[in-house]
């Protein structure tokens, strides 16, 4: 049987096949529809939303020791939040099989950053696989599983955006109930006092040889030989864009990169004329094959920045002399796509917020979730953002050293809270900070899509849960100066956190809107304008919603007076509380003459 997937159905789907017994995620684009999948189809797996990386990664290592295979996801710098029991448990190895996928975002898509995990492998010192389509990413789930328990270690699958959202078409296999394991008590294995975690530091030095041996004979990495005196050393969704550009060159895809086969690179380098490695991102596999002693050149005709792509790959090939002028403009560039700068969603309880702090003129310290879009302009509200959780330090160190005339606010959502945010909270406290954190909370994790978290009520499976209450939280953190606030009342937000602000010690502002787009769109009675009444003045623009446009019509300096999409307005009430001509009104208050 066969179906179109995505690379992160397939991963799905590969665990299924593979028996898996535990899933645990936190969500992040691009690997969010991973553990979604599992939730909506694979019901036998049973699958959770963790509160962050971290707890997702030790709650996968507890099922491993516990004797069952386990599945761990996250994007990229989810890594860097799950690196120390990482690290440790490349030391302690596995029961359960144990694989760890790291999607990364390559272009930054919808990240911060675009750093490239392939690192994290060597540094753990762990294998790692590459897939390079959907089918892979399923067959390669199986063989990470196999590799886990063979050689008793936690396996990184590496996936990357073009990799995890494109679809192909997957040869589907039956569901096995993967080995039968059993919970044995180990002390020296699995408690990492110093005296325990030398040995099996030795443990894993020796294990590391033993996958440089099996790297060289795996049929993860292939030799495609077309008869060409042009190899390509390649991996993951570079290998499909070098294949589109040179179908006919001779071709090393890795599949497994680390350990990275050196002795079948070092032959496959003997045997051409000429070679080119092609990655994305940073020289991985060309870093290690030239400390091997082994010249070869890749970066410097690809560049370390963003993805790659067929035209980006065929003006490396251009420059490396390895194509011809012809053959290159043969290969059509990407469509110029029309610009859509990301946009806060009309009604979005957000807006309110960010209005009223730009009002205020403060430091605002932001955080990763739907709210980082403050920054954008008009609302230009937003003047840090670092990673998860971030926000309440930052603006605990403004604050000590006054580098903000006007004073700092920090803020932070719901899921992001969760997360994160709660031992910045405690710092405040325990430092006796006089730091103001307003916690957005739409009740969503709504950046990714509008999964559950430890607020919401619900497990990823559906599952009633306990409903964890942000003011009850704070207050039990130490914080006594907690209020609650109406996003879309703005003069009241305003007035609300400038009282707060000038109280002393820490305090914490919670906004109570919901999303309007989840679990279901929010539609009030919209809001129109009367053009009448209307004078230009561009009030309204500065709210930077999308439901809020320019006529045809302008005022008597050229500038375009307001027209509402009524089909997108929410009927949220900010562009008619800011307003000072008040000609916008209800639809149903609305009479034309």
């Amino acid at each position: 049987m066969r179906e179109l997937m995505s690379g992160n159905e397939a991963v799905a789907r590969g665990a299924f096949e593979a028996g898996v017994k535990l899933a645990a995620a936190y969500p992040g684009t691009p690997s969010t529809e991973i553990l979604e999948t599992l939730g909506a189809r694979y019901r036998s797996i049973y699958s959770q939303w963790s509160p962050n990386e971290k707890v997702a990664f030790e709650v996968g290592i507890g099922a491993s020791v516990g004797g069952a295979r386990a599945l761990v996801t996250m994007k990229h710098v989810g890594v860097n939040v799950a690196a120390d029991p990482l690290m440790t448990f490349a030391y302690t190895g596995v029961n359960g099989g144990f694989v760890l996928v790291s999607a990364d975002d390559p272009e930054m898509h919808s990240s911060q950053n675009e750093q490239d995990n392939r690192y994290y492998a060597k540094f753990a010192q762990i294998p790692m696989l590459e897939p390079s389509d959907s089918q892979e990413s399923k067959d390669m789930v199986l063989s990470a599983f196999e590799l886990s328990e063979q050689y008793d270690t936690p396996v990184m699958l590496r996936m990357t955006t073009r990799i995890s959202h494109s679809k192909g078409v997957v040869e589907l296999g039956e569901q096995t109930k993967g080995p039968e394991k059993k919970w044995v008590k180990d002390p020296a294995k699995y408690v990492m006092i110093p005296g325990n975690a030398r040995k099996r530091h030795v443990v894993l030095a020796e294990r590391l040889e033993q996958l440089r041996e099996l790297t060289e004979k795996s049929p993860l990495n292939i030799v495609e030989n077309n008869g060409s005196k042009v190899g390509v050393i390649t991996g993951g969704v570079a290998y499909q864009y070098a294949k589109e550009v040179a179908p006919d060159f001779d071709y090393l895809k890795i599949g497994l990169s680390f350990p990275i086969p050196l002795k079948k690179i070092e032959q496959f380098v003997k045997d051409h004329e000429q070679i080119i490695v092609v990655e994305e991102l940073e020289p991985y596999y060309e870093e290690q094959i030239r400390a091997a002693g082994i010249m070869v050149e890749g970066k410097k005709f690809t560049g370390h920045l963003g993805e790659l792509s067929p035209k980006r790959v065929a003006e490396a090939f251009l420059a490396a002399g390895l194509i011809s002028e012809t053959h290159a403009a043969m290969i059509p560039p990407e469509e110029d796509m029309f610009p859509r700068p990301p946009v806060l969603c009309p009604g979005c309880p957000h807006r309110g917020a960010f209005t009223a702090l730009k009002k205020l003129k403060v430091t605002v310290t932001g955080d990763i979730g739907c709210y980082t879009l403050g920054v954008m302009k008009p609302l230009n509200a937003l003047d840090t953002c670092i990673c998860m959780g971030a926000s309440i330090g930052n603006a605990i160190g403004m604050e000590r050293v006054k580098g903000s005339e006007k004073g700092t606010v920090a803020v932070i959502g719901d899921s992001t809270f969760f997360h994160s945010g709660i031992t910045g909270i405690l710092d405040a406290v325990y430092n006796q900070s006089n730091v103001t954190t307003i916690i957005l909370d739409n009740r969503a994790t709504a950046m990714t899509g509008g999964q559950q978290h430890p607020g919401t009520g619900l497990t990823l499976m559906g599952e009633k849960a306990v409903e964890a209450d942000i003011e009850q939280v704070v207050r039990a953190l130490g914080v006594k100066n907690v209020r609650k606030l109406d996003a879309y009342q703005l003069e009241e937000g305003i007035d609300v956190i400038k009282e707060e602000m000038d109280k002393p010690g820490p305090s914490v502002i919670i906004t109570t809107r919901p999303c309007v787009l989840m679990p279901k769109r929010i539609m009030e009675e919209p809001y129109t304008v009367d053009l009448d009444l209307c004078t230009g003045c561009g009030a309204c623009f500065q709210l930077s919603c999308p439901a809020i446009s320019a006529s045809e019509r302008t005022n008597k300096h050229g500038h375009p007076l307001a027209v509402i999409d009524e089909s997108l307005c929410t009927g949220c009430t900010l562009c008619a509380q800011v307003c000072p001509e008040e000609c916008i009104i209800l639809r149903s208050q609305f009479v034309e003459a």
